[in-house]
């Protein structure tokens, strides 16, 4: 897949320092191959990460639009936690939730990786529940 246009929201430098850090280099190593200082690649980086972190704003709201409100779960909490609040919340709504707890730790660890660390929970987290029965994460 190749990102080049305007349908995203990386520059094409931003997407070159994230494949290099991917692949588990240093910003040393990559200021050297691009012929740029660390400083440079640290921005780069923390831009990138920023904007990536804006778009999944955008989606976690817009995925809310016509979801019900479950629950909060601040940071330092249990990953069990965010689960069960949201699904004892979601059974009172009446509303049959389509995923099994597992699913849903599962799907939260893969949307949020940076989120959550082991068990504990980095960031606040919200829940919600569409009306087809799917729970959201944002």
């Amino acid at each position: 897949m190749t990102n080049t246009g305007k349908d995203h929201l990386l520059t094409d430098r931003q997407v070159e320092v994230l494949r290099y850090r991917k692949q588990g280099m240093k910003p040393h190593q990559i200021a050297r191959l691009l012929n740029t200082s660390r400083s440079n690649v640290c921005r780069l980086e923390t831009n990138a990460n920023r904007n990536i972190q804006r778009a999944r704003n955008t989606l976690d709201f817009f995925n809310s639009l016509d979801a019900q409100f479950l629950c909060t779960v601040k940071e330092g909490s249990d990953l069990v936690n965010v689960v069960t609040c949201a699904l004892r919340k979601a059974g009172k709504t009446g509303i049959p939730v389509t995923s099994d707890p597992v699913d849903l730790v599962n799907r939260l660890r893969a949307d949020n990786p940076e989120g959550i660390r082991g068990r504990l929970i980095r960031r606040e987290m919200k829940a919600y529940l569409r009306k087809d029965g799917e729970v959201l994460f944002g």
